[in-house]
Order: structure tokens, then sequence, then C-alpha cells
């Protein structure tokens, strides 16, 4: 017997390889044609926290959001312009989005009173603008979070015509009719004559109105320093 000594075994059957040996004597298989083995990545660890690619500095979204801010910032001094009795707000598309809630707030206030029933389409209109800004602030985005301030802001500008109008009256409602029209029908007029308040619509209205324009600038201000500091990061 040769007293050749083993030097390693074959890699595909692990039968015992002899030194010169050019092929496995139990498979037969040629060494030489064998590709090293590549090193497959370590599994990732589930436990382990993913992160979030931001968007890259100067991106198409980095536009279009600067672009977006820009028409916002036109639409906002288009809104804020017209004075309150003019219902300009009132005849805005967003006041057709706002609508919605604003009588589902209604429905949903109505077993807790005549009271809060009128009082819930204003309430609604608010609430909606604000979740959207909280969850979006609890996610941490500010941009969207701004954006949600900006609306809320907005439907509370859009609340100022409807405060002015309570002693007047002369605001087509949404059954076709004014307040003076119908009795007991007027949200505001509602509200403000059971709390003893009617003489203040014009002062709650510039109320409104000022403030929702403050949210509204404040909103824009914040999305456009995101922006900034998102493209400066580059």
């Amino acid at each position: 017997m040769s007293g050749a000594k083993v030097q390693q075994v074959c890699p595909k059957c692990g039968a015992a390889r002899r030194e010169g040996e050019e092929s496995c004597p139990g498979c037969g298989v040629v060494f030489a044609k064998m590709r090293p083995r590549r090193s497959e990545p370590a599994p990732a660890d589930p436990s382990a926290p993913v992160s979030i690619a931001q968007d890259p500095p100067g991106s198409l979204v980095g536009y279009v959001r600067g672009a977006f801010l820009a028409l916002l910032a036109y639409y906002t001094f288009r809104l804020l312009s017209h004075p309150i009795a003019s219902n300009y707000l009132g005849e805005s598309f967003l006041h057709l989005v706002i609508l919605p809630f604003h009588e589902a707030g209604h429905v949903l206030f109505s077993p807790f009173g005549r009271f809060l029933q009128v009082a819930g389409g204003t309430l609604m209109q608010l609430v909606v603008p604000a979740a959207v800004a909280v969850s979006f602030l609890r996610r941490r985005d500010p941009f969207a979070a701004a954006i949600g301030l900006w609306w809320f802001g907005e439907s509370l500008a859009d609340v100022a015509p409807y405060v002015d109008d309570a002693r007047a009256g002369q605001l087509m409602l949404l059954g076709g009719v004014t307040g003076s029209e119908v009795e007991d029908y007027h949200d505001w007029e509602v509200m403000l004559g059971r709390l003893g308040m009617l003489s203040w619509d014009h002062t709650l209205g510039r109320i409104c109105f000022v403030a929702g324009g403050l949210a509204m600038v404040a909103a824009l201000c914040v999305a456009a320093a995101t922006v900034w500091r998102t493209a400066r990061k580059g």
C-alpha cells in the first residue's frame, strides 16, 4: 500500500482525496471543474429596526412639493383677500369637500341633544382635519402634518361667513333656503341665540377668519421650512 498521505476530502461526496488525484475515486467528480462556493449573506434580523429611506435632496418629490406649496400659497391669498361677508370661502371648492363632514357631524351628535346636534356640524368639520394633522405628526411626517394644519385653518376660516350671518340670515343654506326664511334652521343663529350671544356674530366671525388665516400661513411656513431643510441636506 502506498505511503501517500490523505490531503483532503471530496467536497461533493466526502470521500478521501489523495495528493495528486485529479478526480474523486468515489463519485468521479473532476476537482478542477468544481467552482468554489460563494458565501451566503447572513439572514436579516427580524427584530432589527427598519430604517425608512428619505427622499433624496433635489428629487422629483421635492420639486412637486415646492410647486404644490406655491399653488397652496396662491390659493390661501385668494381665500383670505376677500371679505367675510362676500362668502368667498363658502363658495370655494374646498367648501364642497368640508360639507359632507359638516353634515355628518349633525348626525353623529344628534343623540346628545339639540344644541350639540347643531354644533356637531362645525365640530366635525374642524375635528377631521385636526385628526389628519395629528396622525401625520405621530408618523413623523412634518410636511404632511403641516398640510393637515393648513386644512384645519381653512376649515376654521370657512366657518366665519356662517357665524357672521347669524343675525342677518341671508346665506343660502343646504336646503335651498336662508336662515331668515326658516326658523330654527341656521346653525349659528340657534347656538348663539341659546347662549345669549347673538350680537357677537360679527366679532366671532372675524375671530374664526383671523385664527384660520393665521393657521394657514403658519402651516405654509412649516411646510416650506421642511422642504428647505431637506434640500439643504444635499
